[in-house]
């Protein structure tokens, strides 16, 4: 059984979205804020996280900025229809998707569902799979081990989510070739679940952000404007 925590000051969401996620068989913990959330979380850490942005004493975002600092926990935003600034930043930070409010609980089911699948086969590679070389990608500098969801960048840790990692594994397998926004939207994301470019966007430019923190000349991903993305050899 899946464990799933639910932030939000709006009752009325807590309960009906609690209900629903009961009735799929996860078990639920609702907050109606940050600080009492943050807490709970890095006591006992669930399986993924849905976090609204706007809450009082301590938003969303700044609740994620904490947790990063300690855990890759999944973590889907809830925004406002209007928040588009928000949304953006939010997955910068590191969350691994969003919703509009009002939105779908059926499709939100499906999302987390969708992300728990992803954490649920890393997580079988590597307790299961017998270590080969070939399971480990090296290129130029990089060092990715799907096996043990490790990232290293000149010898350095990089901490990936797991959409960040399916991403960059993507690219990185086949350096120089091209993949445009649709292609690592299927890589990342179940067929079910529909997403936008700018959401693949803003997870490269997270990935950057945290290849720079460790290389301020990192240049590896690169930009094709109008066709996608590609990993070149450094």
């Amino acid at each position: 059984m899946a464990r799933i925590v639910l932030v939000d000051d709006d009752r009325n969401i807590l309960t009906s979205v609690s209900m629903a996620l009961e009735s799929e068989g996860f078990e639920v913990k609702t907050f109606s804020d940050g600080v009492s959330a943050l807490a709970a979380l890095l006591n006992d850490e669930p399986d993924l996280g849905v976090f609204d942005i706007k809450m009082p004493r301590m938003d969303g975002m700044e609740l994620l900025r904490r947790l990063r600092q300690k855990s890759e926990m999944p973590v889907i935003f809830l925004t406002s229809k209007d928040d588009e600034i928000d949304e953006v930043l939010g997955l910068r930070m590191g969350a691994d998707d969003y919703m509009r409010k009002p939105f779908s609980q059926r499709l939100l089911i499906e999302r987390i569902r969708a992300i728990l699948r992803r954490k649920e086969a890393a997580a079988l590679l590597s307790e299961d799979t017998p270590r080969t070389e070939d399971a480990v990608i090296t290129t130029g500098s990089l060092t990715m081990d799907p096996l043990r969801h490790k990232v290293t960048w000149k010898g350095k840790d990089v901490s990936l989510t797991v959409t960040e990692f399916l991403i960059l594994q993507a690219l990185a397998t086949r350096p120089d070739v091209v993949k445009s926004r649709d292609q690592l939207m299927d890589v990342a994301y179940d067929d079910q679940v529909y997403v936008d470019d700018r959401t693949i966007d803003s997870h490269i430019k997270r990935l950057r952000k945290k290849f720079r923190a460790h290389d301020s000349e990192f240049a590896s991903i690169e930009t094709l404007y109008g066709v996608g993305y590609r990993f070149i050899e450094a």
